[in-house]
């Protein structure tokens, strides 16, 4: 009976002692979790509730009165606002360019620095120190004083070139892509690093035994390497896609900004913009997220 007891107390004593380590860590968890809930959920719920309404000062100015109108803000947006679909294309038209270049520096860089060679980690910083020290009002300062262009665009006159050669449409969007080439790559740090972690990832002896059976470094790229990498290629896409859509030269979110403070507009109107710009970024981006579980999916069927 006595050593039946012990095992009760011994079995008691755990559960005891598990429930205080998984207090523990929702103490640690606490902050984050207030956060979460002041900073993020309650700001989305209430945009997306004045999405619906227009808001404006009570009479007596104790607060603000919010009028159901429905759908209304979001129609406004496609039918009477002539700034916002315009720039909702230029951005679209914007990110399909923009996103592959970057991340195929990305890769081309990554590739270089995973090489041994002198000064390897010295380089691996130098790329990455961008990220670092320009961002915010120092990246939006750069741009104002177009620092974003290649020099020789200025210097051979190549915008002139670009619009005689290619039709207007495709010219305006090559050129607003030099005006920004340097500092697209500048800021592919991040990507890069993914991309050194990714390498990592593979063994070196299916490298080894893909050189002895006689297969070139560009086969094995194609066979071995890119393969591996695929997942990291997809999550650098998403995060360059919400990089480029969070930037701070974004002519939408300046278009949203500038109707909250609009008194035929103000906040309802703003907030509708603002939750479809986020459907229109989640597209894509769920888009990858599907085809990375797909991949994942193939991937596990062939161990």
């Amino acid at each position: 009976m006595g050593t039946l007891m012990t095992k009760e107390d011994h079995a008691r004593h755990r559960r005891m002692q598990s429930l205080k380590d998984a207090l523990r860590g929702y103490l640690f968890l606490l902050p984050w979790m207030i956060g979460i809930v002041m900073f993020v959920a309650y700001p989305l719920i209430y945009s997306f509730f004045i999405s619906f309404h227009k808001v404006g000062v009570k009479i007596d100015g104790s607060g603000l009165k919010y009028d159901f109108v429905g759908m209304t803000n979001y129609k406004h947006a496609f039918v009477v606002d002539n700034v916002f679909p315009i720039e909702m294309f230029l951005f679209m038209r914007e990110v399909i360019l923009v996103v592959p270049i970057t991340v195929i520096f990305a890769l081309l860089i990554s590739i270089m620095l995973n090489q041994k060679f002198k000064g390897r980690m010295l380089y691996r910083a130098v790329f990455f120190l961008p990220v670092i020290f320009a961002s915010g009002q120092v990246l939006l300062e750069l741009f104002n004083q177009g620092q974003g262009s290649l020099p020789l665009v200025e210097r051979y006159n190549l915008t002139d070139v670009i619009y005689d050669v290619l039709p207007l449409t495709a010219a305006g969007t090559v050129v607003d892509l030099l005006g920004k080439f340097v500092i697209i790559l500048w800021f592919s740090g991040v990507q890069i690093i993914l991309f050194l972690a990714a390498f990592q990832t593979i063994s070196k002896t299916i490298y080894e035994a893909a050189q002895i059976d006689g297969a070139t470094p560009w086969e094995s790229f194609w066979k071995i390497t890119f393969p591996a990498i695929s997942p990291f290629i997809i999550l650098n896409l998403i995060y360059t896609l919400v990089e480029q859509s969070s930037n701070p030269f974004n002519p939408i979110i300046s278009h949203i900004l500038e109707n909250t403070t609009d008194a035929n507009t103000g906040y309802g109107y703003a907030s509708a913009l603002g939750w479809i710009y986020f459907a229109f970024i989640m597209l894509p981006i769920l888009a990858l997220v599907f085809i990375a579980r797909r991949q994942s999916k193939k991937t596990e069927a062939t161990r």
